[in-house]
């Protein structure tokens, strides 16, 4: 809205203001529609329902949620949802979510989400979807997780991975590095590590804190602009929803909080792309799928240079891309920029990566328009025989008159004689043979007509080639017998290759 506002920005954002204060908010947030099909402890896997005018089709795309983040990340309001997006275009679309995280989870750790929940996540997914590879698509640490599970499991049916703000070195990020010689004094001490063995982890409100204060420019002047944006609808709109996504903050189980602080931040564990979890070595290098890698633009939490850390790591991947989009930590994958943005890459990539099944269905579709096309193609080659010497493609007698009766002759007698004659013929054939192979098969009727007009074409011809004005002449009246000739036999459904007939066939029916 202008400094002065315009009378259509002054009407818009009274509009507005009166639709928040009568109706609650100007956000469609509805859910979109799933079912769950697996879950487990701290595992919830759906799949979001097809659209009515849609049919699924290509190979099914699985969203993995981050710690202590609502899965509204993926669905956070109609028209900015990448869930909607996915099920629009027709894909077979799952989440996988982890439910409240309560005190009692306190002792699982990094290893829950690696080795049991998103295994068994993508399995079920693929499952689901009669059994093709899952593109899975991981926001945050959700990507984090995705690429330790590929990594470690190389045989779970997964075809391409897509990392959304995942930090790979947390020593770039500038909200963590100052502070981490600081906590690298305490070692393991402090007073972070004995508030969250005290809590059993890391509890709403905190998460719900941090995660504000890496945006606090925003938090700052959000009241500002959504004064300038009174007029503005949409904006509005996107607000609420972020409000309501940032409100659902879940906790981080104890154990799992103590490892991402100590081996993540202390340690910036990922750095090289290896990690030590469960007693063995996950190496990152050992993905051997198609990586997508995505960085927003004005990423506090996961800027450029930490996430782009990760790409030297993937040396086994079969490909690796990697993308600046514009927005911040959440708006990068379902801002109002997204939608022109990173979904269009993220379309491309796993348009790229799918199985070749919804391909082969219009080239069985070209296979059998090929093979009706030569029961077409008869009849024009009959003609050109009879424009050449009055006999079918096959004659004999075609080569010699073909040089002098077409440079001159033809215009006269084609304009005339075919007019007239093309209803007696068409008229009788067309009375017998349609009531033959309605009552009988349609072998029958076949046989006859085409051998006898044969024979009499082959007579004609023999005895105009030695006349050349008489071959002028029967070239037309050999022109109708064809003609006459194919309507009869062939195009009224003689041709069991043909299912509808030819236009002949249908004005004959008449």
């Amino acid at each position: 809205m202008d400094l002065i506002p315009k009378p259509d920005q002054v009407v818009a954002a009274a509009g507005n203001v009166a639709h928040k204060v009568l109706y609650g908010g100007l956000a469609d947030l509805r859910p979109m529609p799933r079912t769950l099909i697996d879950d487990g402890e701290l595992r919830e896997v759906y799949h979001y329902r097809p659209a009515a005018e849609v049919r699924e089709h290509g190979d099914p795309v699985l969203m993995v949620t981050p710690l202590a983040a609502p899965s509204t990340c993926y669905d956070l309001r109609r028209g900015c949802s990448l869930a909607e997006h996915f099920v629009n275009a027709g894909r077979a679309t799952y989440l996988v979510e982890y439910g409240e995280v309560s005190f009692r989870n306190r002792a699982l750790g990094m290893e829950h989400w690696v080795d049991e929940v998103l295994p068994k996540a993508i399995e079920a997914a693929s499952a689901h979807a009669g059994g093709k590879p899952v593109h899975v698509v991981g926001w945050s640490l959700g990507g984090i997780f995705s690429l330790l599970s590929a990594a470690d499991r190389t045989d779970l049916p997964i075809a391409s991975l897509t990392i959304v703000g995942s930090p790979f070195d947390v020593g770039l990020v500038p909200l963590v590095a100052p502070l981490r010689p600081l906590l690298n004094f305490t070692e393991g001490r402090g007073a972070i590590t004995r508030a969250y063995r005290l809590m059993g982890g890391a509890p709403k409100p905190l998460v719900k804190w941090a995660f504000q204060l890496s945006s606090v420019q925003k938090l700052v002047t959000k009241p500002v602009a959504l004064a300038a944006n009174l007029d503005d609808a949409d904006f509005l709109a996107q607000i609420e929803a972020v409000d309501r996504f940032t409100d659902g903050m879940i906790a981080y189980p104890g154990r799992t909080f103590g490892q991402l602080y100590h081996r993540f931040v202390k340690g910036n564990a990922l750095q090289t792309g290896e990690i030590e979890l469960g007693g063995r070595t996950i190496k990152v290098s050992r993905i051997k799928v198609p990586v997508l890698v995505f960085a927003g633009a004005t990423d506090g939490i996961a800027p450029v240079a930490a996430v782009k850390a990760v790409v030297p790591t993937l040396t086994g991947a079969k490909d690796v891309r990697f993308e600046i989009v514009p927005g911040g930590h959440l708006g990068m994958l379902t801002g109002r920029a997204a939608r022109d943005t990173t979904w269009k890459v993220m379309d491309e990539w796993i348009s790229q990566w799918s199985a070749a099944e919804p391909s082969t269905k219009p080239v069985k579709a070209v296979k059998k328009s090929a093979k009706k096309s030569p029961a077409k193609k008869a009849p024009a080659t009959r003609t050109g025989g009879t424009k050449a010497g009055g006999t079918k493609a096959g004659g004999t007698p075609v080569a010699k008159p073909v040089a002098k009766p077409t440079a001159k002759p033809a215009a006269k007698p084609v304009a005339k004689p075919v007019a007239k004659p093309v209803a007696k013929p068409v008229a009788k054939p067309a009375a017998k043979p349609a009531a033959k192979p309605v009552a009988k098969p349609v072998a029958k009727p076949v046989a006859k007509p085409v051998t006898k007009p044969a024979a009499p074409k082959k007579a004609a011809a023999k005895q105009a080639a030695p006349k050349k004005p008489r071959a002028e002449k029967s070239a037309p009246t050999d022109l109708v017998t064809d003609l006459a000739t194919d309507l009869t036999t062939e195009a009224i459904g003689a041709n069991p290759a043909r299912r509808y007939g030819s236009a002949g066939s249908r004005g004959l029916a008449r």
